[in-house]
């Protein structure tokens, strides 16, 4: 029996996810850090923006060449000259959503046998279209998870827990 099905559940998933874990966060928190060079909620809602815009492009190239090579991203470059930490958090989880769902929509109307077609990452090596619907599925959840530690870092940064 094949996992994509619940695999495509879990990728359509991921934005909601993503917004119960921004439920109440405003102000100062969408930009608490929860350590020197790490994250905030800002940059991270940013982020995973931006990846959902890349990897409609990864899907794309996989669903309809043959072998195309999928280039890798430096997250920190895109994160300081794409400007993460004055990004709205609202407009870079409407971006995810509206990306996700015609991502979506293109990958659940696919012939099984589509997953296993294959580019060639310049970090990775060869990579599924499968693997790619597995990896950011998990992306999207690792960073939810991420959000909830940052909260829970700023409230007991501000003492109230």
């Amino acid at each position: 029996m094949s996992h994509i099905p619940e695999l495509l559940e879990r990728y359509r998933r991921g934005p909601e996810l993503l917004a119960m874990v921004l439920t109440g966060v405003f102000g100062e928190e969408e930009d608490f850090a929860a350590a020197p060079g790490k994250w905030s909620i800002r940059q991270i809602v940013a982020h995973l923006a931006d990846t959902e815009i890349v990897l409609a492009h990864r899907f794309r190239q996989v669903i309809a060449e043959d072998s195309p090579t999928l280039i890798g991203v430096n997250q920190e470059a895109w994160a300081s000259h794409l400007d993460y930490a004055r990004r709205k958090p609202k407009q870079s989880l409407e971006t995810l959503r509206r990306t996700r769902a015609e991502n979506y929509d293109l990958l659940k109307a696919l012939p099984e046998s589509a997953y296993d077609r294959a580019g060639n990452h310049t970090e990775r090596g060869r990579t599924t279209l499968g693997q790619l619907l597995e990896t950011y599925s998990a992306h999207t959840e690792s960073h939810a998870r991420q959000i909830g530690e940052v909260r829970e870092a700023y409230k007991t940064a501000k003492g109230k827990k």
